[in-house]
């Protein structure tokens, strides 16, 4: 059977819809050989690495997901969603404005790895160096430490420091981290969940202008790597109008990247019948 790389962009809440790629590959009876990660795609990608199905993944995220007959005054109903609320309490003492120790502190307590060298799957994972402006790749030591560090978002999440760097969100050098992955790869697969907005003439607030902005100068980049060397199979989930912090959304999500998994799938396909 073929290696398949796996390359997991950040998005945020998006970064939810990486969890029906890894589905499709299951029921086509694949596993990536190796996956890279940038943000919410390295977190994504260490649990799964670390031997989650995405059955469990998807359980977890929907159950601080709102229902289709919610809306988001439902969360003051429901007992569970103070975690979330907990989550992205503003942190007024601290350089981030999102307690993210919190959140990955509960996503990580059903994964049986703290350290890279316990996964199952090889997995690098892409940060960003605050003071030299560089790439990080970080595939060594502890697991959790590397994770914080790729989303750590500057104005969102405090930076990290590993090794004498400070480090910061890995979308700000390498968005969809496909060219990190092994030249031993058969089949290149790289998955972009920066997603779409609805165009409009209305005015943006100060966060979502900063948040876009961002999105912006990642797809530059993005453009860029694309033009100098593609993965064999580049796959867009159609999330739309679903910004960075928006896990409550999990539900929608998926509803709305469901035609991703048939997308790929044909894609997959169609590779094979290529190299016959």
């Amino acid at each position: 059977m073929e290696k398949i790389g796996l390359a997991l962009g950040g998005g945020g809440a998006k970064g939810v819809s990486h969890l029906l790629i890894l589905e499709a590959l299951e029921e086509m009876g694949l596993k990536p050989a190796y996956i890279t990660g940038t943000s919410i795609g390295a977190l994504i990608g260490a649990m799964y690495c670390a031997g989650m199905s995405t059955q469990e993944m998807k359980e977890i995220f929907l159950e601080f997901s709102l229902k289709d007959n919610e809306s988001l005054k439902h969360i003051v109903t429901k007992k569970h969603i103070f975690k979330w609320l907990d989550f992205i309490g503003p942190q007024f003492r601290g350089r981030g404005l999102i307690r993210v120790e919190n959140l990955l502190t509960y996503l990580f307590e059903s994964v049986h790895a703290n350290r890279f060298t316990q996964l199952e799957i090889p997995l690098r994972v892409v940060a960003s160096d605050f003071w030299s402006r560089q790439q990080v790749v970080l595939e060594k030591g502890a697991l959790i430490p590397a994770i914080r560090a790729s989303m750590s978002l500057p104005g969102l999440f405090e930076p990290v420091k590993i090794g004498g760097r400070v480090l910061i969100d890995g979308g700000a050098v390498n968005p969809v981290p496909f060219d990190l992955l092994p030249e031993e790869c058969d089949l290149t697969i790289a998955v972009d969940v920066i997603g779409e907005r609805t165009v409009s003439d209305k005015m943006p607030s100060l966060s979502e202008a900063v948040f876009n902005t961002y999105q912006i100068m990642q797809k530059s980049i993005i453009r860029e790597k694309l033009a100098i060397e593609a993965p064999d199979i580049y796959i867009e989930p159609n999330v739309v109008d679903v910004r960075m912090l928006e896990f409550y959304k999990a539900n929608e999500i998926f509803k709305q990247a469901t035609a991703t998994k048939s997308q790929l799938k044909r894609k997959i396909t169609q590779w094979h019948k290529r190299h016959e």
